[in-house]
């Protein structure tokens, strides 16, 4: 996949999910958060108001740590892709 098509696929997947209207588990938010944020290279800290929030997206965060962009991308387009085939 050229850079070009996995931006695309990348985009299509974020508007997917993003348009989505059932609650998503707990486990994908946090993978999907994680994978996002590398993805786009957000250096922004979690600023939820309840702490443990905050705890649980540095961990997802922590756990994503060592990822390229790229590979966000394509982890982020497989984990939205799983869900919405699956539904898990």
């Amino acid at each position: 996949m050229t850079p070009e098509e996995l931006d695309i696929e990348f985009k299509k997947a974020v508007e997917s999910v993003n348009a989505h209207k059932e609650p998503f588990p707990a486990d994908l938010l946090l993978r999907l958060y994680s994978y996002y944020k590398v993805a786009t290279n957000d250096q922004d800290t979690p600023s939820s108001r309840t702490p443990l929030i905050n705890a649980f997206k540095t961990n997802a965060l922590f756990q994503s740590k060592g990822l390229s962009q790229d590979e966000a991308k394509m982890q982020y387009i497989e984990c939205a892709k799983h869900y919405f085939l699956y539904r898990k």
